[in-house]
Formats: C-alpha cells, structure tokens, sequence
C-alpha cells in the first residue's frame, strides 16, 4: 500500500503533549515570576517619590526611613526589609540604596534568582 506525503498532515499525539507542556511550563514561569517584578515596580516607585520630596537633602536618616516605610505598607511591598535599605544622610547630601534578591522555587528543586539594585544620590558631597 502506498501512502501520499501530501495527506500526512498535523501532529502527532506526542508532539502535541510536548508542545503542551512546553506552554505550561513558560506559563508557570511567568506565573511565578511577574509578581516579583511587580514588586519591583513598587519599589521604585516608592524610591522616586522619596527623590522628589522637597528638600530631600535637609532630611535626616530617620524621616526618610520612616517615609520609605510608610510608602512600601501602602503600596504592600513585600521582600524588601530595613536591612536591604542603606542611607547616608549628611547636611547637603542624601544616598538611598536598595539591594536586596528573591529566591522562586519553581518545581522541585528548580528556583529562580531575582537580584535587585536600586538608588540615588542627592545634593553635593
């Protein structure tokens, strides 16, 4: 029996579940991974509101860590702690740094690293 190449179209059913599960998989990425950009975005939102504050540079260490923290509870901020923040207030002078990470399992023992460094500087030295 001869068979025409041209009438053997589609997958197969094991290309089918591989592209399938190919999906899934991408899919759980992003499900696992968005929120933590999303974070991210939260974070620096909540850092550039603090830059634009006036007189940023006549603040102390104190009232910017209070404002930092007042914006990261009202936006939900999570993974961020006081130990990932760093701040140098000197009369004339403002540096906020931000450095912290995540870790996402994913699936077994397949995780995700996330690193982040955020900041700025204000005022002259």
């Amino acid at each position: 029996m001869q068979s025409l190449p041209n009438k053997q179209r589609g997958l197969t059913f094991i290309s089918l579940v591989l592209l399938l599960g190919l999906i899934g998989f991408f899919t759980l990425l992003v499900l696992k991974i968005a929120p933590i950009y999303i974070n991210h975005s939260k974070v620096v939102n909540a850092l550039a509101a603090i830059e634009e504050m006036p007189e940023i540079t006549t603040r102390t260490r104190a009232d910017i860590q209070a404002s930092l923290d007042k914006r990261f509870n009202l936006n939900y901020v999570e993974y961020v702690t006081k130990d990932d923040i760093t701040i140098v207030a000197q009369p004339g002078y403002v540096r906020v740094n931000i450095d912290y990470d995540r870790v996402e399992p994913i699936m077994g023992n397949l995780s995700v690293l996330v690193e982040f460094h955020e900041g700025f500087e204000a005022g002259g030295k």
